[in-house]
């Protein structure tokens, strides 16, 4: 059973990995390179659409990690979910205080309401998406390191 929820557990987080770096290096590459109104409609879609989703899996990451370290308590490499764990808290953190409130705004906007300075928030966004992505990245290689 534990080790099932291991490899869930890893999964869950590797694919949630795997989501937020397309959307840093694929999405918004591509929605950047759009006209300004289909850019900005494209943006605020994907802010809706995973608005809607990501906390979810961020919260049932952490939850599944949880588990996986109360579970292991015993076992070689809890200290490494553990500080997975710590890392993934982290993430939820940063979401809330950084990201949402810019993301909560900008899946409102349309050509016709945005503000002037839409593409220097959206930036913002970006930039902090790139330290939660790294910090999300680590805690995946932890999990992975302790499974192996």
């Amino acid at each position: 059973m534990l080790s099932t929820l291991e490899v869930v557990t890893t999964v869950v987080v590797g694919v949630m990995v795997g989501v937020e770096f397309a959307v840093a290096f694929v999405m918004n590459p591509i929605l950047n390179a759009l006209p300004e109104e289909s850019g900005q409609q494209g943006h605020a879609h994907g802010g809706r659409m995973l608005g809607a989703v990501m906390p979810v899996w961020y919260i049932g990451s952490l939850v599944l990690v949880g588990v996986w370290a109360v579970a292991a308590r015993s076992h070689d490499g809890t200290g490494l979910v553990v500080t997975a764990g710590a890392l993934l808290v982290l993430s939820v953190v940063m979401s809330i205080l950084l990201l949402v409130p810019i993301n909560n705004r900008n899946k409102t906007w349309t050509p016709e309401n945005r503000p002037a300075d839409w593409k220097q928030q959206l930036n913002r966004w970006l930039r902090w998406h790139y330290v939660r992505l790294a910090v999300i990245i680590a805690a995946f290689a932890l999990l992975v390191t302790a499974l192996v």
